[in-house]
């Protein structure tokens, strides 16, 4: 869980009949940019810990993308190997070591106002994980894909164990599918597809 850095972003009511469209329009914008601005891989960084059902968000959304077949792009962070405030500085040494130019997509769950539960944020720049529940952490992403999971305020622990999985859920199925879209969307782009297809895609 985090609290974000950059003051830039955009809110998406996962209830509304138009998020799906306007979550890929806003990835597809920031992921396609960034390949035309010389980013040469795209590393998705899926934040959390299953050991919570609020904070489960970003390790069930990188299970549901593990089987992705792109060239460049990358997932960490899973039901199986969980990115956390434990061992996200090493993920992070990682990534700057190991990948070409990567862009990375910092993606996790967060505690908002009462009215925000259920909403999804997209914005440039990074988050600090860990920062919502008083944890220290570098920032993480060049943009940041949240879902708030619940209200925060007092006892954020206990708020996030509370949290209702049916909404962490649709939150994880409506954010794997689009990126899932969008990546597609981008390897049948002309100009794009020689960043991201393998041989045999």
């Amino acid at each position: 869980m985090f609290f974000k850095t950059s003051s830039k972003q955009i809110y998406i009511d996962i209830n509304n009949k138009s998020a799906f469209k306007t979550l890929t329009d806003t990835i597809y914008a920031f992921i396609a940019n960034s390949l035309k601005c010389g980013y040469k891989s795209i590393v998705f960084v899926c934040i959390g810990t299953d050991r919570s059902t609020g904070d489960s968000l970003g390790p069930l959304i990188g299970y549901k993308m593990s089987n992705l077949e792109y060239k460049n792009i990358y997932v960490h962070g899973s039901l199986d190997n969980p990115v956390h405030a434990k061992n996200i500085d090493k993920v992070m040494e990682y990534i700057r070591n190991f990948y070409d130019k990567p862009f990375i997509v910092a993606i996790d769950a967060c505690l908002g106002k009462a009215d925000h539960v259920g909403y999804i944020t997209i914005g440039e720049g990074p988050i600090k994980p860990g920062s919502g529940v008083k944890k220290d952490l570098a920032p993480v992403g060049d943009m940041y894909i949240t879902g708030i999971v619940n209200f925060g305020g007092f006892m954020d622990y206990l708020i996030l164990q509370n949290t209702r999985l049916n909404l962490v859920m649709k939150m994880a199925d409506t954010i794997s599918m689009s990126i899932k879209y969008v990546l597609w969307k981008i390897s049948n782009d002309p100009a794009l597809s020689s960043l991201v297809c393998s041989s045999n895609a």
